[in-house]
């Protein structure tokens, strides 16, 4: 007799499936961690192979200048002792050609009046004239000035020894080995043509004044600066799309001049269409990529579109103003549900859009709350939420209701906007009456 009751086949069965499934679900969470655990150890090992090939790079270069600078020094004060000795000996020279004149000089009388005293004086009187004559001339009683010992140069060289000690605690306190950089990126944000770019310190004693921000193509081989400043995050722009870009970040602590060392590089792309504007337009100059536009001299007026309704709900778009012309109410920046050509500005139905002096439309109608006007170097963001997506029968009398945020200079204005259809993919725009202006769309 069976001591207790076994499980009907069925259930045995369902939980060996089950079982299994757990296992393959652990065996796959175990394969995940190895293969994290393998690129950390070779993260460990590539960055200390790399860190290795630096110091001993750096410390070798360090020689060769330190070398370079003693011989260029040792130049410099034998050229020093060369100097003095040529400057302070040629006096002497001079002084000691003098004297051994005098002393041939000397000589020759010495030997002229001995000559004259020896024959006499009855048969050497002629003789003893003369020379007593050419002994007058000859001041016998003027010598040169030699000066003493203590007054000419004695050469030595001032050799302080203390700069040994000096050297080697510098070169004792020369450079460092961070385990960890005191700053990593933290997200990588897609949006249309760029990638915005946000790091953060992870080590707390670390201050930092200054980031730089590096990126390029995974296919390329030297990355490149994008950003040097005291923010942490930044927008990379001219990301070509679905390319893999890689980035990097570091920093320079408060009252430094060396950076720390580099975060681990980080890998993003983005999916998202660039913006562009429309080609083609008699009144406006475009960059090559065609997210900037210019507004030129050209007397023709109108709205500038985007090339198709690249802005979905959802995103933030952003225009900045590179430049400034002179203003008009009749400007706008904004988006609209579609293309409507024959208007002079978005201030229209189906759009709604900021002037540049700060007046808000939506509809074509002017809203009573303003933002800042627009200058050179302002930043104007539209972000916008579908609400509700209604029909026709809708008492708000639209059919779609989006919720608009427009932003600029510190401050925002928030407000429903109705639209006769469901909300797609939307345009966005420009207008501006005057030239100058020059803004970036991204």
């Amino acid at each position: 007799m069976k001591g207790a009751m076994e499980p009907e086949p069925e259930v045995l069965l369902q939980e060996a499936r089950e079982n299994v499934e757990a296992a393959q679900s652990y065996r796959r969470e175990l394969g995940q961690r190895l293969q994290g655990l393998r690129e950390a150890q070779r993260q460990i090992k590539e960055s200390a192979s790399q860190t290795r090939d630096v110091l001993k790079q750096h410390f070798n270069d360090l020689k060769g200048t330190l070398g370079k600078l003693l011989d260029e020094r040792l130049v410099t004060l034998l050229q020093e002792v060369d100097t003095i000795e040529q400057e302070t000996i040629k006096p002497l020279d001079d002084c000691q050609k003098l004297i051994e004149h005098g002393v041939n000089t000397a000589d020759d009388l010495v030997r002229e009046g001995e000559i004259a005293i020896l024959g006499g004086i009855e048969e050497q009187s002629d003789k003893l004239w003369n020379f007593t004559k050419k002994a007058s001339h000859i001041q016998l009683d003027s010598l040169p000035e030699v000066p003493l010992l203590v007054d000419v140069p004695c050469l030595s060289a001032q050799l302080d020894d203390s700069i040994l000690n000096i050297v080697k605690d510098h070169i004792f306190k020369h450079g460092t080995v961070a385990s960890r950089p005191p700053v990593q990126i933290e997200e990588l944000i897609e949006k249309p043509g760029g990638i915005i770019v946000r790091w953060c310190k992870v080590d707390d004693d670390f201050t930092a004044q200054d980031y730089r921000l590096q990126f390029r193509k995974c296919t390329a081989n030297h990355f490149e600066d994008v950003y040097v400043g005291s923010e942490t995050e930044f927008i990379v722009l001219h990301i070509d799309p679905n390319v893999d870009y890689q980035f990097r970040v570091c920093a320079r602590g408060d009252g430094r001049q060396e950076w720390s060392p580099w975060s681990v590089p980080q890998t993003g792309h983005s999916t998202l269409v660039p913006h562009e504007w429309t080609t083609g337009f008699e009144g406006y100059s475009l960059s090559s990529r065609r997210n900037i536009a210019l507004r030129n001299d050209a007397e023709s007026s109108g709205v500038l579109y985007s090339s198709a309704p690249t802005y979905f709900c959802g995103q933030t778009l952003t225009f900045r103003v590179e430049t400034v012309g002179q203003p008009d109410r009749r400007d706008s920046i904004g988006v609209c549900a579609e293309k409507q050509n024959g208007y002079e500005s978005l201030q229209r139905d189906q759009a709604v859009c900021i002037s540049t002096n700060g007046a808000v439309f939506v509809n074509g109608k002017e809203m009573t709350n303003q933002l800042p006007a627009v200058t050179s170097g302002s930043t104007v963001t539209f972000d916008i939420e579908a609400v509700t997506l209604g029909t026709s029968n809708s008492r708000e009398g639209g059919n779609a209701k989006l919720r608009v945020t427009i932003s600029s200079s510190n401050r925002e204005v928030v407000f429903d906007w109705l639209l006769e259809q469901a909300c797609g993919p939307l345009y966005f725009g420009c207008s501006f009456f005057y030239p100058g202006w020059k803004v970036l769309v991204f």
